[in-house]
């Protein structure tokens, strides 16, 4: 990994360049007025310094705190400068002196927002995901569709469906969803999600690629079966596949699924394929990703390279898991070298439901103790991941608790799964580097890392 300070650096460059080339003043733009948001939250920040949001209080955002539809128009209309000026509206329960009005009547008139059956606005109702997907698919005219499909979510291709509002904002980069293959259109709106979304629709910079978590394994029953592109007979035939031949699924498309078998991915219809196996059937299978490798060592320092760390531990890691039942998908075994973008990918085909990566940190000769981080982009469980994670090890290692962090590094921020990413010790730090040179500290980290795993699998189980 590299180095803490590099990190914030180059972070720090990126973001100056990023507003510079949006006109914005970069003295005001580097400020963080707000204790409960840290450096991290890159899209809360930017959006903060472009003028969009604010926060509850001059020192705090409360990214926790849920959004009223009013407040979504409003975020909706700043960043999209819409007419402001206090007016009447459309609504009866919204008066014409509310902040709100003008941004509420002028994107109700470009067919941004709606009201109700009865016509109203509902301005205090708390938004949900789902409603955030029709506001951002219309506010941002997003009219690409892809191949998106989540578990808690019936495919419905009408242009005015839920569906299709999410499969809009999924293929424009701007959601993954929570992990898991859900997207949980029912779940209310917090300030921080939003301001992740947002961010994503205004700064191409910030999205991520949408990526499908598996449904269920199925088998071929017939020979000469069709894969096709599309959802339907009319849609051209990619190749064939033969009776017996594995198709992981997912998503359905009507009487048609669509999956990967080999190396092609399309549609097949479901009337040939055999009986369903939930991928979730096998509810404790992840994926390890021991950072670096090949031509990338990582970190060095006291006579260690980190990628070789990783890759120890992992290993350690595996076989505690597979004793404890817990199936392991490892993005690499040797010292070769994978991009972060194929590690995610490698552990969405896996099948696995969960991907952890095993890294160690290096930043001054100070630094010392462990820490993991989450995206809070991808959900909760996440959180919960690299807590469990987190509480295990530090004492394993007996040194510094440097906490359970919000960091869009890309192997957590673009993952579909529930994701996270573990700094084992500083390599930089005497001590740190004479316990991870110790098969003994290097089995303890092992030890403490699979039992936060399996203290998550536990909790998953009871949620």
């Amino acid at each position: 990994m590299k180095t803490v300070l590099s990190k914030v650096t180059l972070f720090l460059i990126a973001a100056v360049l990023v507003i510079s080339s949006l006109g914005i003043n970069t003295a005001s733009a580097a400020g963080n007025p707000f204790k409960d948001v840290s450096s991290s939250d890159e899209e809360i920040l930017y959006l903060y310094n472009r003028g969009t949001i604010k926060g509850i209080s001059d020192t705090m955002f409360g990214p926790k705190q849920a959004v009223t539809r009013e407040q979504a128009a409003t975020l909706i209309g700043r960043a999209l400068n819409l007419d402001a000026d206090k007016r009447k509206t459309s609504f009866p329960d919204v008066n014409s002196d509310r902040y709100s009005s003008g941004y509420i009547q002028t994107a109700y008139e470009k067919g941004i927002i709606t009201g109700g059956s009865d016509g109203k606005f509902r301005p205090q109702d708390t938004m949900t995901r789902g409603e955030m997907a029709f506001l951002l698919s219309r506010a941002f005219n997003y009219q690409k569709t892809g191949h998106v499909y989540f578990t808690d979510i019936k495919t419905n291709n009408n242009s005015g469906s839920l569906y299709t509002a999410v499969n809009k904002i999924a293929t424009a980069g701007v959601s993954n969803g929570t992990g898991k293959g859900t997207y949980s259109p029912s779940s209310k709106l917090i300030r921080e999600e939003f301001a992740i979304f947002l961010a994503r629709a205004l700064n191409s910079s910030f999205r991520v690629t949408y990526k499908n978590v598996a449904f269920a394994d199925l088998n071929v029953t017939v020979n000469n079966l069709n894969v096709r592109k599309g959802a339907g007979t009319g849609f051209a035939s990619i190749g064939k596949l033969n009776a017996g031949a594995p198709f992981r699924v997912y998503g359905y498309n009507g009487s048609w699924a669509y999956g990967i078998s080999g190396n092609m991915t399309g549609y097949v219809s479901t009337a040939y394929l055999g009986k369903a196996v939930p991928v979730s059937a096998n509810n404790r299978f992840i994926t390890l990703d021991p950072g670096h490798g090949g031509n990338d060592p990582g970190a060095v320092g006291n006579g260690l390279r980190e990628s070789d760390i990783n890759l120890d531990v992992s290993k350690r890691i595996e076989a505690k898991l597979k004793a404890k039942g817990i199936k392991v998908y490892m993005t690499r075994t040797t010292d070769v070298f994978h991009s972060l973008s194929a590690r995610v990918d490698k552990g969405v085909v896996s099948g696995s439901n969960a991907f952890l990566s095993i890294h160690t940190n290096a930043a001054t000769p100070a630094a010392s103790g462990s820490e993991t981080f989450y995206s809070a982009s991808v959900g909760n469980d996440s959180k919960q991941l690299a807590t469990f994670v987190q509480n295990r090890l530090y004492k394993a290692m007996d040194h510094q608790n440097r906490g359970v962090k919000n960091y869009g590094f890309q192997v957590i921020r673009t993952n579909p799964l529930p994701a996270a990413l573990v700094e084992l010790g500083f390599i930089t730090n005497k001590s740190d580097a004479s316990k991870l040179a110790t098969a003994t500290y290097k089995d303890r980290a092992a030890t403490a890392i699979a039992l936060g795993i399996e203290d998550y699998y536990n909790w998953k189980a009871k949620n």
